[in-house]
């Protein structure tokens, strides 16, 4: 039986709950529990609807970074990397912090300065514990250090091998690209990566890092990357970089001779077709390919009409025909391939028609600037000379295809330079006919019919994607880099992409349950489940504050992307 009675101490009257039994036939208090003064209880019933009144609440990022730790546990990343990163035990590991860097990049990537403020606020702090003295950016910058690059390529290798064997990644068409940075890096400053070369994101005032990247075509996972210097030309890297690939390839338990590499046509060139089937005739070590040319180097195939093209079956729903043919491609014979898609003439039309605007407005005002100068008034300034004008004019039809559309006429008369010009509708017809729309392609996969070759090309737009992704400012993005030296910028662009092949492992296995979206899209939407901590106040003979713990309210396609991605499992309490 339970009662409430109250005790005198020290003058002040205290509640207690207590329970009472006979014991040996007498009335005996068998239990009891401290209820506080009186005061105290009265305060613990004050609330909102007969709820208990909170002190406050935290809220902290749960479902993405929960579920990209997830899946490094299911990986085993930390462990891999530690593996070839060995360091005394005090502390985090090399491995922990190179997962804490990729995960922030994944979803709010800010410098190592800014790092630790970021970690409060996430339920990191639970699965990887750490002092905020232990994410300084000096103690970031200290394990950094002791990542090699062959300790990158080795970690690298391991989780390709186990990625390309527990999640059966397709292998038979691999996709090569290159893309470049820029970085805020002083110029006199000393290193091989920084350099000023032609800058993708057209920062030709700033030093650039190239990054080389081969992905899968399904899901564009990365498999290997390797940073190299901005001022290196796309063909020279990938001439470097063939034989480290079949290597490489050779260590996860793929081989190259099973391999079609699918690349852009910047990367051509006869020493690199040379090396990619090998001098040695080894078809076990010789990529097959899909590659592009310019038309500029097969003209006569321009001459072609578009009558004699064929509908791609593949591609029917979207007009897409194409021209086949064996030729001899780089001192090789050659499955060529030209094809011809309305939609990639519909935009090429777009930007010609703006472009010729440009110069009509141009070549107007250019025209009748020269008339004032003939009629006396513009007396000012440089009198134009006719080696100026021409000058100007091949200024304006700097575009693709002006030269072909416009006939400009530049004279001198009377000691003054005059301007004609006309725009060819004609001549706007035979350029579409002749050039625009088409894409020449080539291949040594003779067997392959003309869909599978188009596609294999196209799957290029997947490491495009990718390397857009990693220029994103919200998710994955791989800068600003705040590193300068060389060993620290290979670091820096290893978590990047493991950050990136976290994140499009995470997509492909929502695509296998029926769910289809972006990686944007993806880490939006688990950056929306929250977890909630609410505190209450102490109670009865507790010393420290009541914390409940539960998760924001999810949306059902939330709710349905947690469960498959295995992150309600994790413990809600500390």
């Amino acid at each position: 039986m339970g009662s409430i009675i109250a005790k005198k101490k020290k003058g002040q009257i205290y509640y207690y709950y207590v329970e009472s039994a006979r014991v040996n036939g007498k009335p005996r208090i068998v239990a009891q529990k401290y209820l506080g003064r009186a005061e105290k209880i009265a305060q613990s019933f004050e609330s909102t609807d007969g709820l208990e009144i909170p002190k406050y609440s935290i809220v902290q990022e749960y479902g993405a970074v929960c579920a990209l730790f997830e899946l490094s546990q299911k990986l085993d990343v930390v462990n891999c990397i530690d593996r070839h990163c060995p360091k005394r035990k005090q502390g985090l590991s090399v491995g922990e912090y190179l997962l804490l860097a990729a995960i922030n990049r994944a979803v709010n990537p800010v410098s190592k300065s800014q790092i630790s403020d970021w970690y409060s606020t996430t339920t990191l702090h639970r699965l990887i514990p750490a002092q905020k003295s232990l994410l300084s950016s000096k103690r970031f910058w200290d394990n950094m250090a002791l990542v090699p690059e062959s300790a990158i390529e080795k970690i690298e290798d391991e989780l390709t091998a186990l990625i390309v064997k527990q999640y059966g990644v397709d292998t038979d068409c691999l996709i090569y690209d290159t893309t470049n940075f820029f970085t805020f890096i002083d110029t006199n400053s000393e290193g091989e990566l920084a350099q000023r070369g032609k800058c993708k994101s057209k920062r030709t005032d700033l030093k650039i890092v190239g990054l080389a990247m081969m992905v899968s075509p399904d899901f564009k996972i990365p498999l290997f990357h390797e940073t190299y210097p901005g001022n290196l030309h796309d063909s020279e890297k990938f001439h470097q970089i063939i034989d480290k690939l079949k290597s490489r390839l050779q260590k996860v338990g793929v081989q190259p001779g099973r391999i079609t590499v699918a690349f852009d046509k910047g990367n051509n060139s006869l020493a690199n077709v040379d090396k990619i089937f090998g001098k040695d005739k080894n078809e076990e070590l010789a990529f097959h390919v899909v590659g592009s040319i310019k038309f500029s180097e097969h003209k006569e195939l321009l001459d072609i009409p578009k009558s004699d093209f064929l509908l791609v079956p593949e591609y029917k729903d979207n007009g897409v025909t194409a021209y086949r043919l064996t030729k001899s491609v780089y001192e090789r014979d050659m499955t060529v391939v030209i094809t011809h898609n309305p939609a990639l003439l519909e935009g090429q039309l777009q930007g010609i028609h703006k472009a010729i605007e440009k110069c009509m407005g141009q070549f107007d005002d250019l025209q009748h600037r020269l008339l004032k100068r003939k009629g006396g008034e513009i007396k000012k300034g440089k009198k134009p000379t006719l080696e100026s004008v021409q000058k100007n004019v091949q200024d304006i039809l700097h575009a693709d295809y002006m030269r072909h559309v416009f006939e400009v006429t530049v004279i001198e008369e009377d000691g003054f330079v005059l301007l004609d010009y006309d725009f060819s509708m004609e001549k706007l017809d035979y350029v579409c006919e002749r050039y625009l729309g088409k894409t020449l392609l080539f291949t040594d996969n003779h067997d392959w019919d003309t869909g599978k070759i188009i596609s294999a090309y196209r799957s290029m737009h997947h490491v495009e994607s990718a390397f857009r992704q990693m220029k994103d400012t919200d998710f994955l993005g791989f800068r600003p880099i705040y590193h300068w030296t060389d060993q620290k910028i290979k670091v820096h662009a290893f978590y990047c992409v493991l950050a990136l092949r976290l994140c499009f492992l995470l997509q492909r296995t929502l695509a296998e349950n029926g769910i289809h979206m972006s990686v944007n899209k993806m880490l939006s939407l688990l950056a929306g489940i929250q977890q909630v901590i609410t505190i209450y106040p102490k109670k009865g003979e507790s010393k420290k504050d009541r914390q409940v713990y539960s998760l924001s309210k999810m949306m059902p396609e939330q709710k349905k992307v947690a469960e498959i991605l295995d992150i309600m499992n994790y413990k809600l309490g500390g």
